[in-house]
């Protein structure tokens, strides 16, 4: 493994290791406040034990974020120390801002753990909605500055020199609006469907449980609308994609030849000698229609720039086919439930919905973990689009491989700790009949 393989690896497993915290410290603040809110507004006990249980959870999950967080602060300085030299300058102050809205969620996630009986109880509820939009706000910082590495703004070069750096420029970069918007709600749609889903397996086994039955209601009104949502901010991405970055587009589409009324594939696979996509399902003038908004537009292709210049197209084209379907399948399952709540029907008494559900529970992980791949990938060979290949910014020093093996074997242990403390919160949840509740059995497709 050549050094620079090394570092890219290193980084690859610690961001697609912190981004499911980061992620699940976008949103389970949010379960834990609308449980919160639900019990002051109705005064139900088992709203007020969903809170706590989450804020539990919310816990582990900052704590574990906070160290892998760390150790990939360090890792951009240590393993990339050239594009730090680059671009600390312009790209300093969003950085600068998620440290800030970090330490402001740590504060309150402080209060809120240990101000139950101690604050009133709308300020302890003030204290919960601060460490959601905090946790939010640091989210979206990053994802900015990983904007600005699609779409560089805010500088000049002059004979090599950077000048006119204008860091509030960089942090608009084209690229910002549409990235933080469908970063965020893949966010909710991810950890608000994993809750739903594990607690719908809990009721398949028991119909009748209400702490369950509160649990999957509230998760599903975070991301329930998220998910059905994240279509329609895919698509403002794929335009923006398309024309900043239309080498990264035909990568993913697997689209090797300039051309006008292009199909959209699904599936299929690119094969490199032939330049071709083969096995794909072909939808007539697709692509360029969700491109640009017209079905005879002209779609760039990988010819337009040298095979050097081109991101590795089998990971990029299967990674977008991967995080597509699976958000697909998210949003139709949100939509189907939120069809039988709008018609007051019981989404309990469905168990292929709940089975449905089940399903759906890890599955917005691996679409945003899939999505990650699109974006990093799809960039290379640049770290910095047009401006900074990542071949020169990597750490001259060697042995790399080292450090890389023994950050994965750390991130290993860390997420076996993580699944035994989350596993033994579930399972010591309170088993509450709902009440009057001689609830019949559900039947199949009810």
């Amino acid at each position: 493994m050549s050094d620079l393989l090394a570092a890219r690896s290193q980084m690859a497993v610690s961001l697609a290791f912190h981004i499911v915290f980061a992620v699940v410290g976008i949103g389970m603040p949010v379960l834990m406040v609308v449980a919160e809110w639900r019990y002051l507004k109705t005064g139900e006990k088992l709203f007020l034990e969903l809170a706590k249980r989450w804020s539990k959870g919310t816990a582990v999950m900052f704590a574990v974020g906070a160290v892998s967080g760390t150790i990939l602060s360090f890792e951009l300085g240590l393993l990339w120390p050239r594009f730090m030299k680059f671009a600390g300058a312009i790209i300093g102050m969003p950085f600068s801002l998620e440290g800030f809205a970090f330490f402001v969620e740590a504060i309150f996630l402080g209060v809120y753990l240990y101000g139950w009986n101690r604050i009133s109880p709308r300020a302890h509820l003030v204290a919960g909605m601060l460490v959601a939009i905090s946790g939010c706000l640091s989210g979206i910082f990053v994802v900015i500055a990983n904007a600005w590495m699609n779409s560089p703004t805010g500088f000049a070069l002059v004979s090599g020199q950077l000048v006119n750096i204008d860091p509030l420029a960089a942090m608009a970069n084209p690229a910002a609006f549409s990235q933080t918007l469908h970063m965020t709600l893949a966010a909710y749609a991810a950890t608000g469907l994993a809750v739903a889903g594990i607690h719908a397996a809990l009721l398949l086994r028991n119909p009748a449980n209400a702490f369950h039955r509160r649990a999957l209601t509230v998760a599903l009104l975070v991301g329930g609308p998220a998910a059905i949502l994240q279509p329609f901010s895919g698509d403002l991405s794929a335009r923006f994609v398309a024309r900043y970055q239309p080498v990264k587009l035909a990568a993913a589409e697997g689209h090797f030849e300039t051309a006008r009324s292009v199909p959209l594939l699904i599936g299929g696979w690119p094969d490199m000698a032939e330049r071709t996509t083969r096995y794909a399902l072909r939808i007539p003038y697709g692509l360029s229609l969700l491109a640009f908004g017209d079905p005879h537009a002209e779609v760039k292709g990988l010819e337009q720039v040298p095979p050097e210049d081109w991101p590795h197209v089998p990971t990029v084209h299967l990674a977008f086919q991967i995080m597509v379907g699976l958000g697909i399948y998210l949003a139709l399952v949100s939509l189907w439930a939120a069809v039988l709540a709008w018609r007051k029907r019981d989404l309990v008494g469905n168990r292929l919905l709940l089975r449905a559900l089940v399903v759906a529970t890890p599955l917005g992980f691996v679409a945003i973990e899939a999505g990650w791949l699109v974006t990093e990938v799809g960039r290379q060979p640049w770290i910095i689009h047009g401006v900074l290949r990542t071949a020169d910014a990597v750490t001259p020093m060697p042995g790399l491989v080292v450090p890389f093996a023994a950050f994965t074997l750390l991130y290993v242990a860390l997420a076996a700790a993580v699944v035994w403390l989350l596993r033994r919160q579930i399972s010591q949840s309170p088993d509450v009949a709902e009440i009057g509740s001689a609830l019949p059995q559900a039947t199949p497709g009810a």
